[in-house]
């Protein structure tokens, strides 16, 4: 079947996002499926947007992660394709339309992107072995971020999306990096655009906490994707300078009474000493 609106479902992963998630949904076709998938149990917040919204489930959770997460609206969708999308995104006008367009023409990816409207902050990574024509309308590449990944899932016969080892980060990298090697193709469209806010899918008010939990999962994560994909060894060679500058940094914020900085590194030594210690990523905010 030929990718159309009818047979897409739109799926978004929320915590503590009610400032922003209207933003997103009013980029969204008005008669759009959407799944979202409430990660922070706000029941409040389910029921406001299914009030407000007629096309649209809230699916209520307690902080699972991200790929766990998106997994469960993934399976509970019954198109043929989902649109996996950050709260903190907006599309851009007829950018959908452009995707679907494109798609009819070249169906053979297994995932398909829109391009950042901020050149400095592309969402996707290209290595040296892909080579694109300029004149293309799209980039074919190793990986797109997370944000926006619309999936073809007829070639997931696996049924197998992300990695629910991964609570935070890295868990589009790594399902990218299984598809390459599967021999599938991943696609950016250069036309069609979106807005991306970075690191505003929460709410502003739990700052501090959200960039705690940020850089214990981002060094789980690190480590944990390299041990997976390059070996225990090549893993431990990658963070070893991280984990020797975590250290010390911690010791000299804690020196000179920075308490947010000693924090923010200690949390850094502690998700790497987990993940090198093979325990799950269990850290979660107090919120």
């Amino acid at each position: 079947m030929s990718l159309n609106l009818n047979n897409i479902t739109f799926i978004i992963v929320t915590y503590k996002s009610d400032e922003i998630i209207l933003n997103c949904l009013k980029s969204l076709p008005n008669d759009a499926k959407i799944i979202i998938i409430e990660n922070s149990n706000n029941i409040k917040l389910k029921q406001n947007l299914e009030n407000q919204f007629s096309n649209l489930s809230v699916i209520l959770e307690n902080n699972i992660g991200m790929g766990p997460a998106n997994n469960k609206g993934i399976r509970l969708s019954k198109t043929e394709y989902v649109f996996v999308i950050n709260p903190d995104v907006r599309f851009h006008d007829n950018s959908i339309n452009k995707l679907i367009d494109f798609a009819k023409k070249k169906n053979d990816f297994a995932i398909l992107a829109p391009t950042c409207d901020d050149t400095k902050y592309p969402n996707y990574k290209i290595g040296h072995n892909i080579n694109n024509n300029d004149d293309q309308d799209y980039l074919k590449v190793d990986s797109v971020d997370g944000y926006a990944m619309l999936f073809n899932k007829s070639r997931f016969k696996d049924n197998i999306y992300f990695d629910e080892n991964f609570f935070l980060y890295l868990e589009n990298d790594d399902l990218c990096f299984r598809k390459k090697k599967e021999g599938e193709n991943i696609y950016v469209l250069k036309d069609a655009k979106i807005n991306h806010l970075g690191g505003q899918s929460s709410s502003v008010i739990h700052k501090n906490e959200i960039e705690y939990s940020r850089n214990w999962h981002w060094m789980w994560s690190k480590f944990y994707f390299d041990k997976k994909h390059y070996g225990l060894i090549n893993a431990f060679s990658k963070i070893f300078l991280n984990l020797v500058s975590a250290i010390f940094k911690c010791i000299y914020y804690t020196i000179i009474f920075n308490t947010h900085k000693k924090n923010i590194y200690k949390m850094r030594v502690s998700g790497l000493i987990n993940s090198i210690l093979g325990k799950k990523s269990w850290y979660r905010p107090k919120i």
